[in-house]
């Protein structure tokens, strides 16, 4: 009977221990779970912040840049937001944060405002701007940007070449609105190519940046109108396109200071180097 009641205890014992080993067990591995997705979550939470920053900082380059030769932000701005959240949602975002940035050089430019070729230029733009965007969500838009980019460099080419000159007034804006909002809604960006046309105006600096971003306002608002309808502006992207355009007040801002000490020769060949820059950086991203 002792040797049975011995042998008893001792099952009751080992299952005693197995019950607390197997206990123990569970609780380190939920313990060791927890605390990697706690350290998962805050290594996420570092990153988006790092990310944040930086797109924060990048746009207020791209619209200091903007702010200073009319154009250029984009296409500094839109490959390091497609690498944070892709071509479909990137281009939308852009298209919010310029409407800041187009906003506030208008704005701050208000008082030399040249409205006949502003006109004539978005009485077609904004048609074609719908049709582009129509036209955004099934074809394949390198060989268009390669276009608009091989476009870019030979303007600059033919205005620095001893050929005589083609003079561009208010009604060849006709022509320039509707090509630059065709290209806009179908490629995302083509503010270079309508910066080329109000080039041609032989407009004061400050009268050129105001009035093409008016234009570029006109046909930021049109895609917005024409994403939204096809649902390609989900409220991540709004937050995006408010946040960067907080930073594209501010750029513009810091732009519309530099070109105040610049004369005019000096800032047509800063606007030729970004047209020939943006240029081939259209071609080398497609």
């Amino acid at each position: 009977m002792d040797l049975v009641y011995l042998m008893q205890k001792c099952c009751w014992a080992s299952n005693f221990i197995s019950i607390m080993f197997l206990s123990f067990s569970k609780s380190h591995y939920y313990c060791k779970h927890f605390h990697t997705i706690k350290s998962e979550k805050i290594v996420d939470q570092k990153k988006m912040i790092l990310e944040l920053f930086i797109m924060f900082s990048i746009s207020f380059l791209a619209a200091t840049i903007s702010g200073a030769a009319g154009f250029g932000g984009a296409l500094v701005l839109l490959p390091f937001l497609i690498r944070i959240v892709g071509i479909n949602a990137a281009v939308p975002i852009l298209t919010i944060g310029q409407i800041f940035g187009n906003a506030s050089r208008v704005w701050f430019g208000r008082n030399d405002l040249q409205w006949k070729p502003i006109i004539y230029f978005v009485i077609t733009a904004i048609p074609l701007t719908i049709l582009g965007s129509y036209l955004f969500m099934d074809i394949n838009t390198n060989k268009i940007k390669i276009g608009i980019g091989v476009f870019l460099i030979l303007i600059v080419i033919y205005r620095r070449s001893k050929i005589k000159k083609i003079q561009i007034g208010e009604k060849e804006m006709f022509l320039g609105g509707g090509l630059t909002g065709f290209l806009s809604g179908l490629a995302g960006s083509a503010g270079p190519l309508g910066a080329a046309f109000f080039l041609g105006l032989n407009l004061s600096a400050t009268a050129y940046i105001a009035s093409e971003a008016f234009t570029a306002l006109a046909m930021h608002l049109t895609k917005t109108i024409v994403y939204n309808k096809y649902s390609l502006i989900r409220q991540s992207e709004l937050y995006y396109g408010l946040f960067i355009g907080v930073a594209m007040i501010l750029g513009s801002w810091t732009g519309k200071k530099l070109i105040e000490n610049i004369n005019k020769e000096k800032f047509i060949l800063l606007v030729e180097i970004l047209l020939i820059f943006s240029g081939f950086q259209l071609i080398l991203s497609s």
